[in-house]
């Protein structure tokens, strides 16, 4: 966010939690590539969550001894943010950390971040165009390096869809006209069903519509959780849901996973990671699911949202930035960094070189009839719209919850809830100092 301004947003800091707003902090000391002469390594600290990561990190140590990357796990989400301005505000932050795409302008609009574009600037390339956008917010400045993506595509029990004679559809319309067609075949089924219990997944299939939430220009902020797109989405599945095209129950309950597995929820919009959490929830299911391409508002178009994904940022308070952006720009780009990420950390690397290779090259277990899963699935990823994040992405999501639950739950469509959604991001926005358009 090359262009924003201390006087919208100096009070940012709590907005993930809603806990005492805390002032933002200043940059840290300045950058150095690598140890001084007689100094011994230099000593970095990467706090993430993956999995694995210290294993990954082993093997840039074995290979650099000049820079030796320490990695502290850490809690994801909420509590991370948190933790990082907390540690910012005491200049106390680690040189590098694993933030979510949508973190990124809270950390940044509260001097947690430092901008690498000088040490990243050959690595834009390596990514699809949608996954960059998300870590330099329209300007020219870089505030992290994508590590991981979550393109979205539509699954299907590919076996189910031959016993009803069900097409998969290519567009929403077809969607529409699929769910129902299998309602009036089988009543006891559903095509898939609208849960609010994660706001991802609706942000992302507004973020295929084209939608913006958060924009900025000069001195305020604009929401545009209420745009034409992301209405259109709203309205396309309330009406589903009011109808009673498409269930209304929630995910990753046991009765969720209950109607994967027996084949009373047929189909599922999700992301690339989809099928890990198939292989738990519907065990019995193994070899029975396909996945194709999201379905399309405009029949022939090929884009896709983005549900779920990080990054590497380096922060403000690195003694050592250089350096950082160094172990940042291999971790995500080098090979032999990224077949690790699969195999020790079970990432979808955001790297488009990673993405058919290694680990990759072979279909998930539970996809053994579709061979060709993962190119699909690179092919897809290189379709991924740009996203629009804004500094207090958890309320506007606690609001969905809110009201999306109740909507969903009483099958009344979901246009109040949808006002609601947008009119309580604007009010926190306020709230914690920050300009806004009306």
């Amino acid at each position: 966010m090359p262009h924003l301004t201390r006087r919208g947003l100096a009070a940012a800091t709590a907005v993930l939690v809603g806990a005492t707003t805390l002032t933002a902090c200043g940059s840290g000391s300045g950058s150095d590539g690598g140890a001084g002469a007689g100094s011994g390594p230099v000593e970095l600290t990467y706090w993430a969550w993956a999995p694995g990561m210290d294993k990954v990190a082993a093997l840039w140590n074995a290979e650099h001894p000049d820079i030796r990357v320490t990695v502290q796990k850490q809690a994801s989400g909420d509590d991370l943010v948190t933790k990082i301005i907390t540690a910012a505000k005491a200049h106390k932050g680690p040189d590098l950390v694993q933030a979510e795409y949508q973190a990124l302008p809270t950390l940044v609009s509260n001097d947690a971040l430092a901008d690498i574009a000088k040490e990243t600037q050959d690595a834009k390339d390596d990514f699809a165009p949608g996954v960059w956008q998300q870590t330099t917010f329209g300007g020219d400045a870089v505030y992290a390096l994508p590590q991981d993506s979550g393109p979205m595509m539509f699954f299907y029990r590919q076996d189910l869809f031959q016993q009803y004679g069900l097409s998969v559809p290519t567009t929403w319309d077809e969607f529409a006209t699929t769910a129902r067609e299998l309602r009036k075949k089988a009543p006891g089924k559903a095509l898939t069903t609208f849960s609010a219990n994660d706001a991802g997944q609706f942000a992302g299939l507004a973020q295929q519509a084209g939608a913006k939430w958060w924009t900025f220009e000069g001195d305020t902020w604009k929401v545009g959780i209420d745009d034409a797109a992301t209405r259109k989405v709203s309205d396309f599945w309330g009406g589903l849901v009011a109808e009673g095209a498409v269930d209304n129950q929630p995910m990753y309950t046991p009765a969720w996973n209950k109607a994967l597995n027996t084949g009373k929820q047929i189909g599922w919009v999700s992301a690339v990671w989809a099928p890990g959490v198939l292989t738990t929830a519907a065990p019995d299911t193994k070899g029975k699911w396909a996945m194709a391409p999201l379905p399309q508002w405009t029949k022939g178009d090929s884009v896709t949202g983005s549900w779920g994904g990080s990054s590497t940022a380096v922060t403000a308070d690195s003694k050592h930035k250089e350096a950082a952006a160094r172990f940042a720009v291999w971790l995500n780009t080098d090979p032999k960094a990224l077949a690790a990420l699969v195999k020790e950390s079970g990432i979808y690397p955001a790297a488009t070189a990673a993405q058919t290779s290694g680990a990759l090259a072979k279909a998930p277990d539970h996809f053994p009839q579709q061979p060709d899963f993962y190119a699909r699935a690179a092919e897809i990823a290189k379709t991924t719209a740009p996203a629009a994040w804004g500094p207090n992405v958890n309320v506007a999501y606690s609001a969905f919850k809110d009201g999306y639950g109740k909507a969903a739950k009483a099958r009344s469509g979901f246009g109040e809830a949808l006002t609601a959604m947008r009119d309580a991001t604007v009010a926190d926005l306020e709230k914690q100092g920050f300009e806004v358009a009306r």
